[in-house]
């Protein structure tokens, strides 16, 4: 019997469109450990395996010393994205049967477009809708009584046409889901190979349209999510056991005893992770894995370095994610959308573009040059992989390459990279556009570095804030690559590159808790308000909330609840979030919830209509988000330097930052030996395990306290960070 004590390690994996980004947390020894694997878009938990046996052998390892392993995927969002979705089935109240037809009846960039637009496709299409008899109010009370029988030949009807995956959503289930609830008996009944999402368990809130669309994405995303967490599930059972079938074929020397469930964990969209149980419950949560993990792993690195308005730039082989991160916390949304698909789901504000490294540069019928969204991935990956690109065209990274801006290799040498190849596919675009190949090379970088500025002036500008007092976050292997650029085109205070940016969202895996959202439509004005009913919602939701944290394992007295209102002026269309306090609400508690209110309407739109009594206030949509908190890793400080930093130049290459001036013979660094406090001018380049930070003549950077690069260049915006760490020395 063996008495060994087992090491306590948590690891985060995030799977990007190029390279599955790993981090270990030891949390007995505090030391952090960061790695990278080749993604695998033919299976990515084939990916996902490789990057746990990778950093395993790197720490010595096994299994067995693993406590948590979190996962950030883009099985959801690559879905939607793509519109890979399989026959879909829509189950909705009779007469209501157009609600997707109908929609909102918006046009993107306003009226001005209506010309121009082309209504896209609905998620399920006409003839795939059906109705059921019955009808609820929207307090709850039944007008029409549930048609059972219509119902049972809707059910028959989509298992006779081969429909395996439905969503429903009857008016008003929000407040009463008993007609919804009865037609999954129903389903299971009549065809119980049927997976089934109902509204009153995805969205428990008002607005038909919204509450069906997001009914039915997740419906859509069920079946390959839920295929793919069990797939991973299982294959980590491997490393915490015997499986049950070797110890009977070795004669049942375990006693026949199954292996340990590794503890696995999803990232969601709202910034929190959850159990890979409850996941294939609610898979929408996790449409914006990925880029979730990101944001909350810049926020965290950005915070300690004492910046809190921040822009996240996460640029990975595929699309970029931007998001904005305001006093040390992502902002979130629920008007969110993947792809043409809007979610009304609690996640964070996140932008994508298809600007990754990836991204593939084209000639348009009409002679221009365009870049992206389509990439080359992982596989054949850019041309310089040597695999022989995606048709033989050039992509950002091979522009990248022919400059001298990343070395002839990725990972420290462990993917070498072909110059030759990418030379060839930047000469014959450079030929069709009658350019030099530099120019076309620099040319595909600035409509990259564009369409990146487009998404952060999107997340930003769009929302009212002014970016000139924000500082940039770049992480993600191709994230920093225009960092300077970017500078220059937004007019950015400067930019923060943390330690192992390829990493950075894999970091942020480990560093959040188990969240669950819940809400409840109550629609009321203040000045007739039910404190009664409005507590008893609360804590039903609360209830909800405990009863989740429950199953996660967490001790009642570790419980943590943010509850928040959503509350308009009455007329309105939309709603204002506000906190609200988790103790029994009374009339004093109320008032200062509208209070909040009006200061966050002014904040947000410029006025308010505080003390008038003819614009009544009105309360919406009551929430409660459930958090079990974790052990967060801390981030270690580096050594101290003199500020010299020659120490770390390790050559000089040739870099072309401007096609007018050619190339320049440019400092090479090797980023792990910089200290705090030391100085590069630019022209650099800044090199590291998992990604490259090019420094554009005229910028300087200073490597702070945790190793975090701070560019900036000269007479541009005060960093404030910057100054506060110097005040706290």
């Amino acid at each position: 019997m063996s008495t060994a004590t087992h090491r306590r390690i948590r690891i985060g994996i995030d799977t990007g469109g190029t390279f599955t980004d790993v981090v270990a947390f030891d949390e007995d020894a505090g030391t952090i450990t960061t790695t990278k694997t080749p993604s695998t878009p033919s299976n990515p938990a084939d990916g996902f395996i490789n990057g746990v046996d990778k950093v395993l052998e790197i720490l010595g390892a096994t299994g067995e010393d693993v406590t948590a392993v979190s996962h950030g995927t883009t099985v959801a969002t690559n879905q939607l994205l793509e519109a890979k979705l399989d026959p879909l089935g829509f189950i909705t109240t009779e007469g209501y049967e157009f609600v997707l037809e109908i929609a909102r009846q918006a046009v993107p960039d306003g009226y001005g477009n209506s010309y121009f637009w082309v209504k896209p496709e609905r998620i399920v299409p006409a003839d795939l809708v059906k109705t059921v008899g019955g009808r609820m109010d929207f307090e709850g009370n039944e007008v029409r009584p549930f048609d059972e029988e219509g119902a049972r030949a809707v059910a028959r009807w989509f298992k006779e046409k081969g429909i395996n995956t439905l969503g429903v959503n009857f008016l008003h289930a929000y407040a009463n889901p008993a007609h919804e609830t009865r037609m999954r008996e129903i389903l299971a009944e009549e065809h119980p190979q049927a997976v089934v999402s109902l509204s009153s368990e995805v969205l428990r809130e008002y607005r038909e349209y919204e509450r069906s669309m997001t009914t039915l994405v997740d419906a859509a995303v069920k079946p390959k999510v839920s295929a793919y967490v069990a797939n991973i599930s299982e294959r980590l059972r491997s490393y915490t056991g015997t499986d049950v079938k070797g110890a009977e074929g070795s004669g049942g020397s375990t006693g026949g005893v199954a292996p340990r469930a590794m503890p696995f964990y999803i990232m969601k969209s709202n910034g929190g992770v959850l159990s890979a149980e409850e996941v294939v419950h609610q898979p929408i949560t996790t449409v914006l894995s990925g880029p979730a993990a990101g944001a909350l792993g810049a926020a965290m690195v950005s915070g300690l370095a004492g910046f809190d308005k921040v822009l996240t730039c996460d640029g990975g082989g595929t699309s970029t994610d931007v998001s904005v991160v305001l006093g040390g916390e992502p902002t979130l949304t629920t008007e969110g959308s993947v792809g043409a698909y809007p979610s009304k789901i609690p996640m964070i504000d996140v932008v994508t573009v298809g600007a990754g490294g990836g991204s593939i540069a084209w000639i348009s019928p009409d002679g221009s040059l365009k870049v992206g969204p389509h990439s080359a991935g992982a596989d054949p990956g850019p041309l310089c992989y040597g695999r022989g690109g995606a048709d033989g065209a050039p992509t950002i990274t091979d522009a990248h390459l022919l400059l001298g801006r990343i070395p002839p290799h990725l990972l420290g040498g462990e993917i070498p990279l072909d110059v030759d190849a990418a030379r060839a596919g930047l000469q014959e675009i450079a030929g069709r556009l009658g350019l030099d190949v530099e120019h076309a090379a620099t040319g595909i970088l600035e409509i990259s570095a564009w369409n990146q500025a487009n998404a952060l002036r999107q997340i930003s500008v769009k929302r009212g804030l002014d970016v000139r007092d924000f500082m940039l976050a770049t992480f993600g292997g191709s994230g920093s690559l225009l960092a300077c650029r970017l500078v220059d085109i937004l007019d950015l205070a400067g930019v923060i590159v943390p330690l192992n940016p390829g990493n950075v969202s894999a970091f942020g895996l480990l560093t959040v808790d188990v969240k669950n959202d819940y809400v409840q439509t109550m629609v009321a004005k203040h000045v007739h308000l039910d404190l009664g009913q409005l507590n008893r919602a609360y804590d039903d939701l609360t209830a909800r909330a405990t009863h989740a944290l429950d199953l996660e394992g967490f001790d009642r007295a570790d419980h943590q609840f943010q509850r928040t209102a959503d509350l308009r002026y009455v007329g309105q269309a939309f709603e204002v979030r506000v906190p609200v306090p988790v103790e029994e609400l009374d009339e004093a508690a109320a008032d200062q919830v509208a209070e909040a209110f009006h200061d966050a309407h002014k904040a947000l739109y410029g006025y308010d209509f505080r003390g008038d009594d003819r614009q009544e206030v009105e309360w919406v949509n009551l929430r409660v988000t459930g958090v079990g908190p974790i052990t967060r890793p801390s981030i270690p400080q580096i050594g101290t330097g003199e500020g010299d930093a020659e120490r770390a130049r390790t050559s000089t290459r040739p870099v072309c930052f401007d096609a007018a001036d050619g190339y320049v013979d440019t400092p090479v660094y090797w980023r792990p030996d910089l200290r705090d406090g030391d100085q590069v001018q630019g022209p650099a380049v800044i090199e590291e395990f998992g990604s490259t930070v090019p420094v554009h003549p005229g910028f300087q950077v200073r490597v702070d306290a945790w190793g975090n690069l701070v560019i900036t260049k000269p007479g541009g915006g005060v960093v404030a960070g910057t100054q506060q760490q110097e005040e706290q020395a």
